[in-house]
């Protein structure tokens, strides 16, 4: 017996608030691999677009003053 055909009997023989329980835990796993990738993404995309070259200091006063 396949390892596929194992899990399909295991998963059968749950009852169906176990299986629910499973079926909403992959689908919150799912979401969570997806937001990382979807961050990982923008940073991947920002990188190298800058059109200045800034250093931290510079930035930190940009984002910090009071003007």
């Amino acid at each position: 017996m396949s390892k596929e055909e194992q899990l399909l009997e295991y998963w059968r023989e749950l009852p169906p608030n176990a299986q629910d329980q499973v079926l909403n835990f992959i689908a919150e796993l799912k979401n969570q691999t997806e937001s990382v990738d979807r961050g990982t993404q923008l940073i991947a995309r920002m990188r190298g677009k800058a059109t200045r070259k800034f250093t931290t200091d510079e930035i930190m006063n940009l984002t910090r003053s009071d003007t």
